[in-house]
Parts: structure tokens; C-alpha cells; sequence
């Protein structure tokens, strides 16, 4: 009788490669992509989506899903990540949009009737068209036209800018026309010239009235930022979706994200207000 030998039967598959496409000279994409696989690699977190994909497919029972605490928590470091680059684009966002608007005031309040419409068409196309579509013209539409390629931080803080500016310009604009004539004819008749008496007793006084809705549009900005990762900044949005895709749960860190930027508005809003009835008690004095 002849003996007979059982081996495993192990298919002889090659091994599988996968590469991913990236613009030449596109060098921050490139180094953001190696420094990512990077982290997972060191992480061992490739290995382990492979391993729960293939026990999806292969239809076995999986371990008991975390719950939301254990979400936020072991993937905190990402989310504070999107915290950080949130906190960023909008005070970016902000600052750049207060001396953009502040200048486009100016150019509606000049008496010249050219800058005048200028200034009036730019703030009405702003805020007639939506912020991602901005967002799409600058990042996408600027590249391929012009050949001028930003950076998603870059794009970001370019969007958020100008259309904060043009909010702002109107919120400076009725701070500035809400300030008493007389102030400004005082001014003239002490022998102020009318710049000066502008920068010295109206801007003051009207950057004074419409401190509460610059404070009001530093909120909206920062849920506005959001749409930022359409375009792969690693903003708080993008964060949650990565641990989506790593997780396979299409709640929790959504709604981590959602407690996030509640907190981050709540908060802000809170010392607004604080900062408000101080500036109203030292007006009573």
C-alpha cells in the first residue's frame, strides 16, 4: 500500500500591489500621503483593517463594537488633529476677512462711483454664491485654468476670507453709518482732516458696536469650515471621517465630532458675551 501525504492547499496567488496617482510636483500631497502610511504602518492598523474586512467578507462574528466613549478616546489624537486645524482655518479665516472687509468698506463709502460698484459687486457675488463652490474655483478651478496650485490649508484660508470679508464689510459698513454725523463734524471743526477723524473717532466707536456680530461670524466660520475637507484638509470633518472608515461605524464619530464643534461654538459664544457686558459696564462708567 502506498502512503498518502495531505498538504494544506495554499493557492498561489502573486502578491498584490496598489500605488496611488499624484501630480507631478505636487510634492506636499506626495509627502502627506508617505506620512500617513507611514502612522498606519507603525500603528499596525493596516494589518488590522485587512484583517476585520476580510472577516466582514468572510461573514464571522465580530467582536463587540466600541462604544462611543472607547471611540473618542482611542482615536482621540486624530480628533484633536481636527480640532487644531479647525481652530486655525477660522481665526485665519477671520483675520484676513476683518482687513479685507474693512478695506471693501471703504471702497463703498469712497464717493467715487467705480469703486463704489466694484466694491458692491464684489460683496454681492459673495454672499449670492455658495462657500463650497468657492472653495471648488479656488483649490480646483485656479489650478487647472491658471495653473496655480494651492495648498488645501491654503485654499482654505483663501476661501474663508474672502467670504467672511464680505460679511464684514457690510458689518462695518452699518457700524461706521450708525455712528453719530455730529461726531464726524465735531472733528471737522476742530481742524481734523477727515481720514484722521475717521481713524480716531468713528472707527473706534463703530468697531466698538459691531464687536458682538464679528464675534457672531467667528462662530459661524467655524461650522462653515467644515466644507474644508472636501478637499482633504485634515480639519475636524475629515478627522471623523477617517475614523469612520477605520472603524466602520456610521454614528459615533460623527456625533464625537458634532459634540466637538458644539463645544467649540458654545464656548466661544460664552465668552463673547462675557467680553460684551464688559465693554457695556465700562460705557455705564
Amino acid at each position: 500500500d502506498s502512503e498518502v501525504v495531505l498538504a494544506p492547499a495554499v493557492p498561489d496567488v502573486p502578491e498584490v500591489q496598489a500605488a496611488i496617482g499624484v501630480q507631478k510636483g505636487n510634492t506636499e500631497l506626495l509627502n502627506s500621503i508617505n506620512a500617513t502610511l507611514d502612522r498606519l504602518k507603525a500603528n499596525n492598523d493596516i494589518e488590522r483593517m485587512v484583517e476585520e474586512a476580510s472577516a466582514l467578507a468572510a461573514d464571522r462574528p465580530q467582536a463587540k463594537s466600541p462604544n462611543i466613549i472607547e471611540v473618542f478616546w482611542e482615536y482621540r489624537n486624530y480628533y484633536i488633529t481636527g480640532v487644531g486645524y479647525t481652530l486655525l482655518l477660522s481665526a485665519l479665516g477671520v483675520l484676513f476677512g476683518f482687513i479685507i472687509g474693512l478695506f471693501i468698506c471703504f471702497i463703498r463709502m469712497s464717493g467715487i462711483r467705480v469703486l463704489q460698484w466694484i466694491g458692491t459687486t464684489y460683496v454681492e457675488i459673495l454672499r449670492g454664491t455658495p462657500m463650497l463652490v468657492q472653495l471648488m474655483i479656488v483649490h480646483y478651478g485656479f489650478s487647472l485654468t491658471f495653473g496655480i496650485n494651492f495648498s488645501p490649508l491654503q485654499s482654505g484660508i483663501i476661501t474663508l476670507s474672502i467670504n467672511s470679508s464680505a460679511y464684514l464689510a457690510e458689518l462695518f459698513r452699518a457700524g461706521i453709518q450708525g455712528v453719530d454725523r455730529g461726531q464726524m463734524e465735531a472733528a471737522r471743526s476742530l481742524g481734523m482732516k477727515r481720514g484722521k477723524a475717521m481713524r480716531f473717532i468713528i472707527l473706534p466707536q463703530a468697531l466698538k458696536a459691531v464687536l458682538p456680530a464679528i464675534g457672531n461670524e467667528f462662530i459661524t466660520i467655524i461650522k462653515e469650515s467644515s466644507i474644508i475637507s472636501f478637499i482633504g484638509m485634515m480639519d475636524l470633518m475629515y478627522q471623523a471621517s477617517v475614523v469612520k472608515n477605520i472603524t466602520f461605524q456610521g454614528m459615533s464619530p460623527f456625533i464625537i465630532a458634532a459634540a466637538l464643534y458644539f463645544v467649540m461654538t458654545f464656548g466661544l459664544s460664552k465668552l463673547l458675551g462675557l467680553w460684551e457686558r464688559k465693554l457695556r459696564a465700562s460705557d455705564n462708567r
